[in-house]
C-alpha cells in the first residue's frame, strides 16, 4: 500500500511544479500557444470548483476536502489491497485533491492553466486531470466488480 502513497505524493510534485512554473512564467489571464489549435496555456486563478462553481467558498472546500481526504485514506487502507484498479483510481483521486488543496490553503484558489483550443472546456491543471482519470477508474472499477460478482452468483447456482 505504501507504493500508491508514494506515487501519489509524486503527482501531487508534479502537479505543484506545473503550477510553479505557469505563475513563474505567465502573466494572470495571459495566454501562450503550445500546439496552435489544440493546446495553450493560460494562466488564471479560479477560487471556486470545476467550471468555477461556488466561487470564493474556501470554507466550504476546507471541510469537503477534509472529508474527502478521509475517506480516501480510509477506502484505501481498508479495501485498497484487495484490487490494484480500485487502489490506481484512489491513488489518482487522493493525489488530485491534494494538489488543489495545496493552493487553497496556500493562496486561496486553485491555479489553472491548460486550455484545449478545440472545444469550449474550463482551463484545467494537472491535479483536475488526476481527479478525472481517478474517477474514470474507479467507475471502471465497480462495473468490473459487479460484473466479477454477477458471474460469482451465476455459478454459485
Amino acid at each position: 500500500m505504501f507504493i500508491y502513497y508514494i506515487i501519489a505524493a509524486i503527482m501531487v510534485g508534479v502537479d505543484q511544479w506545473t503550477k510553479y512554473l505557469t505563475v513563474a512564467n505567465i502573466d494572470l489571464y495571459e495566454t501562450i500557444e503550445f500546439i496552435p489549435g489544440l493546446l495553450s496555456w493560460t494562466y488564471i486563478q479560479n477560487d471556486g470548483a470545476a467550471w468555477s462553481i461556488l466561487e470564493g467558498q474556501m470554507w466550504f472546500f476546507y471541510i469537503v476536502t477534509a472529508v474527502v481526504l478521509g475517506v480516501l485514506v480510509y477506502n484505501m487502507q481498508k479495501y485498497g489491497k484487495g484490487d490494484r484498479l480500485f487502489s490506481w483510481s484512489l491513488t489518482f483521486i487522493l493525489a488530485g485533491t491534494i494538489g488543489n488543496f495545496i493552493d487553497r490553503l496556500r493562496v486561496q484558489y486553485v491555479v489553472d492553466m491548460v486550455k484545449l483550443e478545440f472545444i469550449d472546456f474550463p482551463i484545467f491543471n494537472l491535479a483536475d486531470s488526476l481527479l478525472s482519470v481517478g474517477v474514470v477508474l474507479l467507475i471502471v472499477y465497480v462495473f468490473a466488480d459487479e460484473r466479477k460478482e454477477k458471474k460469482k452468483i451465476k455459478q454459485a447456482k
